[in-house]
């Protein structure tokens, strides 16, 4: 209840500056309320309150009690840093979409390691030479049509090639590149 709260503070009738930790997005409609309706807001950051709990308490142990005392302390030496509410800035946007494209990036890297350290290994270790960077979106595509090499050796050279050619894309030496993938998959140690 963003007014309930709002109204107790006001009541009283003092400046009253608020010390917050980021926590994932949860804090961000209580922040936006209680920014809008004037209150100081100051942002504690996760790590140094980690680094001030340890050093005030001597231990590692976390807990919310201890953490708001950790808080209240940080705001007293300053250790605290302005937030900037993103409604408020009109930079929301931008941070949605900043924080979309960090989560697509991290899950395509994830599925780049998973393909190189677990599939290829198990299914077509010989395939790992084919792919030249992590940018090789080909090498995705082809991996989707042709996931083990059992599935080109089953075809002829001709009917491999031509089933392959346009999912490798624009390739210098396209040819002499799926005939070595071709011969490369009919001795893999992945076939059954």
């Amino acid at each position: 209840d963003f007014m309930r709260l709002i109204a107790i503070l006001r009541e009283y009738g003092l400046p009253v500056r608020i010390g917050f930790e980021a926590t994932g997005n949860y804090h961000r409609v209580l922040m936006y309320h209680l920014g809008v309706a004037g209150f100081d807001l100051k942002l504690v950051s996760s790590v140094a309150l980690a680094r001030t709990r340890e050093a005030l308490h001597n231990s590692w142990d976390k807990n919310d009690p201890k953490d708001a005392q950790v808080i209240l302390h940080m705001l007293q030496i300053g250790a605290v840093q302005i937030f900037q509410d993103p409604m408020v800035a009109g930079t929301n946007d931008i941070q949605e979409l900043s924080k979309t494209h960090d989560a697509v990036s991290r899950s395509k890297t994830e599925l780049w390691h998973r393909i190189l350290t677990h599939y290829l290994p198990l299914y077509f270790p010989e395939a790992d030479r084919f792919h030249r960077s992590s940018r090789t979106d080909w090498f995705l595509a082809f991996l989707e049509m042709f996931p083990s090499p059992h599935m080109i050796s089953a075809m002829t050279k001709e009917e491999f090639t031509k089933a392959a050619w346009e999912v490798v894309g624009r390739k210098v030496e396209k040819a002499l590149m799926l005939s070595d993938i071709y011969e490369t998959a009919k001795t893999s140690a992945g076939l059954p």
